[in-house]
């Protein structure tokens, strides 16, 4: 291997770390293989060496110094001897050496030189199976010899690193071999001194001896002859080894979750009198009897049985299973044993009605039973105390709607009822209640009062309602004087007070901006250019839609529709946002608890 840069150090370095590097990234491929060490490497071959470095002396006869840059010298041979403490670490021994140029004249020879080493280092292998690369850093003897000014011994320092082919067990090729070399000369006194900052290159032979092939990994199988049997019969296991030495002798250890197990050899008997019923696991464990640590285990699953244990079956039908509020129904139960074994019927339930039977049918009487499915169990049980549950359900129907009430709840369209800023007020609680709201209420209280004489325990639920911009004890008490005012209305138009039920929730459960756009945009009273503008003036919309009070009907939980009333003659008092001084909001808001009138 030769250097074109032989005259430029920092050229050499950086070809030198790049070799290295390589051999690093080979390395850490290699690390993911297993591959053994030989016990000792011995390698020969072919020597390169590039001082890198200046040759200060003084000629014969001459009264100055001369200096000249030392050629690279490509006439050696190199020699080591490693020994490997294991896979990764060893200690080298390392001899190399050149000759001199056999040039004539001293022109020709002052650039020439011939080096000699012999060192001692560790050395660092990540082995795989084709490819060993490795790092080495040695210390020891360095002799330069130069043609013209004699030689010189010192202690120089080496460091590389190299990667082997694995050709077999006992022999590989160094494909490269690449160290840094320091060490320090001097040929006379009181002159410069030749300081080698160079690089060696081998190539060559690497020879393998001693080392033990890893052997392969032991294992074991185990198996039953049946892998499951009723209690009581026999059962035996077999375990069998793999990559042990055929000339060695084998211990076998058996074990069981349970039972009694005996065996001393690569079979074992299991004796499975008084076993529960389940799973078991034999386990065996073999190993070398004259090899320590050299073992496997294997285990082998079985199952056993208890003699048949079936509990019975049961079924059970209605008949009719569909009723009305105090009708009968008859239920009736078949039961059976697998095990042919006597077998009762008992234990009958309701959960509602009331029931009498005995054996496998019964009778259920739906009288006060509310509407809704009523289930029935029975259990049966067999002579050995085994027992199943079954059941059957009967539904009860509600009562027939009268198509008057149909119609009522259908008439019953309910609508929220608004309020314009701060009405009613504490000195006025009977104001704020416009004219088209009212006109909404009379028309509440007009059906709801005939749905009362069908349905006398219905209830009217009144929810109140303000927008934030006042304080929060001043809300709750405005959504209170709303609901109060609209309950008045109602009872003044022949609805008895104890058929409503008022809420108030003052800011709470607000309307979000995106509910109030969806109700704007799917107001069938609008037409294009009335919903466009109602949507530009959306923040105004927003506090005018929670200025409110909800109905909802108790008997269905219908809810009043929540519809501005945009195209009302008074719609322009309730958009208005007018304060009065009791709204202005203080510099701390406390939250206050909806409160609930009955």
């Amino acid at each position: 291997m030769l250097f074109p840069f032989q005259n430029q150090r920092g050229r050499v370095a950086a070809v030198l770390s790049a070799l290295i590097t390589v051999i690093c990234g080979v390395a850490a491929i290699a690390t993911a293989q297993d591959q053994p060490a030989p016990e000792w490497e011995i390698f020969g071959g072919y020597s390169f060496f590039y001082p890198g470095a200046d040759v200060h002396g003084m000629l014969p006869g001459a009264s100055l110094p001369v200096a000249s840059r030392l050629e690279s010298n490509p006439r050696g041979a190199g020699a080591s001897v490693t020994y490997n403490f294991n896979r990764w670490l060893g200690l080298t021994g390392d001899l190399s050496g050149s000759l001199d140029s056999d040039e004539s004249t001293t022109v020709q020879r002052i650039d020439d030189a011939f080096f000699f080493n012999a060192s001692l280092g560790p050395k660092l292998t990540l082995r795989s199976h084709y490819f060993s690369p490795f790092l080495e850093g040695l210390v020891g003897w360095h002799r330069l010899t130069s043609d013209v000014f004699g030689r010189d011994d010192r202690v120089g320092f080496m460091a590389g690193g190299g990667i082997d082919l694995n050709l077999n067990r006992h022999f590989a090729l160094r494909l490269v071999r690449a160290d840094f070399v320091i060490s320090n000369h001097h040929f006379g006194s009181g002159l410069p001194g030749t300081e080698v900052r160079g690089a060696r290159a081998q190539s060559g032979v690497v020879f393998l001896f001693g080392g033990r092939h890893p052997e392969a990994p032991v294992s074991a199988s185990c198996s039953t002859n049946s892998s499951e049997v009723m209690v009581g019969e026999p059962l035996s296991a077999t375990a069998t080894g793999s990559n042990f030495n055929s000339f060695h002798h084998l211990n076998y250890t058996w074990s069981s979750t349970s039972g009694n197990i005996t065996g001393h050899e690569d079979t074992a008997n299991i004796d499975t009198n008084g076993l529960a019923s389940g799973s078991y696991t034999v386990t065996a464990q073999i190993s070398d009897a004259k090899v320590k640590d050299r073992q496997a285990t294997c285990s082998a699953s079985f199952r056993v049985k208890q003699p048949p244990r079936n509990p019975p079956t049961m079924s059970c039908s209605a008949n009719p299973s569909t009723v009305q509020p105090g009708m009968s129904s008859a239920i009736g139960c078949t039961c059976s044993s697998a095990d042919s074994v006597p077998i009762t019927v008992s234990g009958w339930t309701a959960s509602a009605g009331s029931l009498s039977g005995s054996d496998n049918t019964a009778a259920l009487n739906t009288s006060g039973a509310s509407a809704g499915p009523i289930t029935v169990s029975a259990i049966c049980t067999d002579s050995r105390g085994l027992n199943t549950h079954a059941m059957a359900e009967v539904m009860v129907e509600n009562p027939p709607v009268s198509p008057e009430i149909a119609r009522l709840e259908q008439r019953l369209a309910l609508h929220s009822i608004y309020f314009a800023t701060a009405k009613p007020t504490i000195e006025n609680p009977e104001s704020g209640l416009l004219a088209s709201q009212q006109q909404t209420l009379t028309s509440l209280a007009q059906d709801f009062r005939r749905y009362l004489e069908l349905k006398p325990g219905a209830r009217l639920i009144l929810g109140g309602h303000a927008d934030p911009r006042g304080s929060v004890q001043y809300n709750q008490g405005l959504s209170e004087r709303r609901v109060h005012r609209t309950e008045r209305f109602l009872v003044e138009h022949g609805i008895p007070a104890a058929n409503i039920e008022t809420k108030a929730f003052g800011e709470q459960h607000n309307l979000t901006d995106a509910e109030v756009k969806d109700a704007v945009e799917n107001n069938p009273e609008l037409s294009a250019e009335e919903r466009q503008r109602v949507l530009n003036n959306m923040t105004t919309i927003i506090l005018a839609s929670n200025r409110r009070v909800d109905v909802t009907l108790s008997t269905t939980g219908q809810q009043s529709v929540r519809q501005f009333p945009f195209n009302a003659a008074d719609s322009l008092t309730l958009i208005k946002l007018k304060q009065t001084g009791r709204t202005r909001e203080p510099m701390t808001r406390r939250r206050a608890k909806p409160r609930i009138q009955q």
